[in-house]
């Protein structure tokens, strides 16, 4: 007979027995799956670590368990797990370690990515000496795993303040007690920082998601060299793009819906001894009425939001990707310079790219693909993940 293992090696952690089609995901080195390829579990808590198993019994590896999601189990190690905040700190370290090398010309970044950092439910970035974080799943909430992300995050970048940004939806959809942004350490939750040598102001309790866009500042740089003449950035947000072509073009103009976004926009614009136009307006109705009148550019970014939040959402997102980028080729000048972006997961490569050629086609314009770039390489991506490669950007050259 086998010996019995020692109760100190016993293993105490709940299992998820899985479908043969959610085993194979896990295999894949896809670390979710859903619900409903679960097959069996009893009495999980949840947040609970468990152990998955395949529909034979065989253990597959340790998860970190929803009771809410359709996202049941993301997977936090092929192996056992004995220590879950001693991991998370390991895991941590790790991202900073990795971003050490890659990472150049700005002290703002994205520290933690979630699963693309192997710590799922988990976003740190940095704004220089602030950094913000979100906690989106039930097994990072609980309290053992809080405290060690933030004492790690203390004893490795020493910042002067640490802010929790909520998304209020997603703790609501992992049915966690609600709470407000705040200040969870320190005492500074606002500072300034910069980005390829262009100075922004930050406050951390304020603006969209985390506060900047930290996942274009290399796609910023790069539209900056290929940028001249009178250029025009449709979505500014707080001037990312607009900032970094003004020091190459000859007049830039920004557009933006939100009043907020545009007055830190002139803040960002003044921080750096520039000026800019900003213009308060639905991108959509002010390029159909600019091509319509004839107005014509040199450079013209569209950096909209996520237009497919949902596959439902795909046909409707293609045609607006389409009308964006036909009105501003229209726009363009010989020669000049197109910056296009998507940050809807769904809407793949492949997609994003035959949407702009069709829209090409309708505009009677001729365009060469410059550049085809994604996320900077502090959003790192996971081959086998597909969600998280999720940013297009694609900078062209239009002809007639």
């Amino acid at each position: 007979m086998p010996k019995k293992r020692p109760a100190s090696a016993q293993h105490t952690e709940p299992s998820v027995t899985l479908s043969t089609r959610g085993s194979a995901r896990l295999l894949a080195r896809h670390p979710w799956v859903y619900r409903s390829d679960i097959n069996e579990e009893k009495d999980v808590p949840p947040g609970a670590l468990v152990r998955v198993l395949d529909p034979r019994g065989k253990f597959l590896g340790t998860a970190l368990y929803s009771s809410s999601s359709q996202i049941a189990i993301r997977m936090i190690s092929h192996g056992s797990v004995a220590d879950l905040p001693a991991l998370v700190a390991e895991r941590i370290r790790a991202a900073i370690a990795y971003r050490k090398d890659l990472v150049a010309n700005t002290d703002a970044y994205r520290i933690v990515f979630s699963e693309a950092d192997f710590l799922p439910g988990l976003i740190v970035d940095r704004y220089n000496d602030v950094l913000t974080l979100q906690i989106l799943t039930q097994a990072m909430d609980a309290a053992p795993v809080r405290e060690v992300v933030v004492q790690t995050l203390c004893d490795e970048l020493q910042p002067a303040g640490i802010v929790e940004r909520v998304e209020a939806r997603i703790r609501e959809l992992e049915q966690l007690p609600p709470l407000q942004s705040r200040l969870l350490w320190g005492e500074k939750s606002a500072t300034e920082f910069r980005m390829n040598a262009i100075r922004f102001h930050y406050d951390a309790l304020e603006g969209q998601k985390t506060g900047a866009f930290l996942d274009q500042r290399e796609n910023y740089a790069a539209a900056a060299e290929y940028a001249h003449g009178e250029a025009l950035d449709a979505f500014c947000y707080q001037g990312g793009f607009a900032l970094h072509l003004a020091a190459k073009c000859s007049s830039v103009t920004g557009v933006d819906s939100s009043r907020p976004a545009l007055e830190m926009a002139e803040k960002n614009a003044t921080l750096n001894g520039r000026e800019l136009e900003w213009i308060e307006a639905n991108a959509f109705d002010l390029l159909r009425e600019y091509a319509a009148a004839g107005r014509h550019y040199d450079a013209i970014v569209l950096d909209p939001p996520a237009f497919a939040k949902t596959k439902r959402d795909l046909e409707k997102a293609m045609g607006g990707y389409k009308e964006l980028n036909l009105r501003a080729m229209k726009m363009l000048r010989p020669g000049g310079i197109l910056v296009t972006c998507s940050c809807s997961f769904h809407v793949s490569p492949a997609d994003f790219l035959k949407v702009v050629a069709d829209a090409a086609q309708d505009a009677h314009k001729s365009l060469r693909v410059v550049e085809h770039r994604g996320a900077a390489k502090d959003h790192p991506i996971l081959l086998n993940v597909p969600e998280t490669s999720y940013l297009q950007c694609l900078i062209l050259m239009v002809s007639n």
